[in-house]
């Protein structure tokens, strides 16, 4: 089954946004779960100050700066992954780094 991990956190925990460099210790999440056949793929996000938030209410588009929701964790990258199960989705996302500084969201993902 496939599980997208949405990696939250407080943005000025989460590095350099200019850096193309993986995040401090996410290289060798990165290796083990590729080696293990479960990394699918990710990629980190821009800050949240480069978003643009997209809403139709009664026809009108509605374009605005910034995330939908001002909260202080913003969603800083995702990873897919394939697991066998729910409990070994939430094994792998214990091993994230970003774990322990922020939240990792397990979602399963609509197959077809």
């Amino acid at each position: 089954m496939k599980y997208m991990l949405m990696i939250c956190g407080d943005e000025a925990y989460m590095g350099d946004a200019n850096s193309t460099a993986d995040p401090p210790g996410c290289g060798g999440w990165q290796e083990e779960m590729t080696s293990r056949g479960i990394l699918r793929g990710g990629e980190g996000l821009r800050p949240s100050s480069d978003a643009t938030t997209v809403r139709v209410r009664d026809d009108e588009v509605m374009i605005s700066d910034g995330p939908f929701a001002e909260t202080k964790e913003q969603i800083g990258g995702f990873s897919l992954i394939e697991c066998a199960d729910l409990e070994e989705a939430l094994e792998v996302a214990s091993k994230h780094p970003a774990a322990r500084f922020g939240t990792i969201e397990v979602r399963p993902i609509w197959e077809t």
